[in-house]
């Protein structure tokens, strides 16, 4: 039974686990805020925790999707995800910046945006590529770069994305442990857009998730503690028909 006692139990202990890692808290587009889910969405009472545009999962230790979940719907939207009742409202060509509650710099790696048309269930969701960035420049990635940025990473919706309700998929792969097979992690977080605009491209084909990666891809098992200077982004390629 989830009763007021864990519920505050978990709120206090959150502070100690989100040094550990991070969730998307929630994101702007032109200066208006819309809400991510909260890992304590789920010590609510049934029926009472805040709607949002964040797709809720069991991330409430804070943690990731490993490798070898990748043959799962987990690694669609985080682990055993549900689609968000509220929706980010964009117009094709904006901006969207997202913001994590936190990250450690120790957790290095890529941060990919996927988009996929709307639907309920994260394992049937079709993903799109639609960005990616890495290295910045020598020893410093994009996770730097957004931790410099008070925690924050941009994405820009295609600009001629035909109008429609979509899932935004964010995601974030530490490689710290991707030397090894299963040492990656994956933090994917999904939150629902509705575009509006005049663009007439639709999404065509995408992968559902349980085939965006394999735990022997090069971007998956990829090791930060010798000399590189690229680095091989994992998934499908980007789609640009709408850009």
């Amino acid at each position: 039974m989830r009763t007021n006692a864990i519920f505050v139990a978990l709120a206090t202990s959150l502070p100690q686990l989100a040094s550990a890692h991070g969730f998307v808290s929630g994101v702007k587009v032109n200066g208006a805020w819309t809400a991510g889910s909260d890992p304590v969405w789920y010590y609510y009472p049934v029926g009472t925790a805040p709607a949002t545009a964040g797709w809720d999962s069991l991330n409430q230790d804070l943690g990731f999707v490993p490798p070898n979940s990748f043959g799962t719907s987990d690694i669609a939207c985080h682990k055993s995800a549900t689609v968000g009742k509220n929706f980010v409202n964009v117009k094709a060509g904006d901006t969207i910046t997202f913001f994590w509650n936190t990250w450690p710099d120790s957790h290095k790696g890529p941060i990919i945006n996927y988009i996929a048309p709307y639907g309920t269930s994260a394992g049937s969701l079709q993903w799109n590529k639609i960005s990616q960035s890495s290295i910045v420049s020598g020893t410093t990635w994009v996770t730097d770069t957004l931790i410099a940025n008070n925690f924050t990473a941009s994405a820009t919706i295609p600009k001629n994305l035909k109008a429609g309700d979509y899932v935004l998929r964010h995601e974030i792969i530490a490689l710290h442990g991707g030397q090894s097979l299963n040492g990656a992690q994956n933090y994917p977080q999904c939150l629902n857009l509705r575009v509006s605009g005049s663009g007439s491209v639709s999404p065509s084909g995408g992968t559902v998730g349980s085939s965006l990666y394999k735990n022997t891809d090069p971007g998956i098992m990829f090791n930060l503690y010798v000399s590189y200077t690229s680095y091989p982004y994992p998934g499908p390629a980007l789609w640009t028909a709408a850009n």
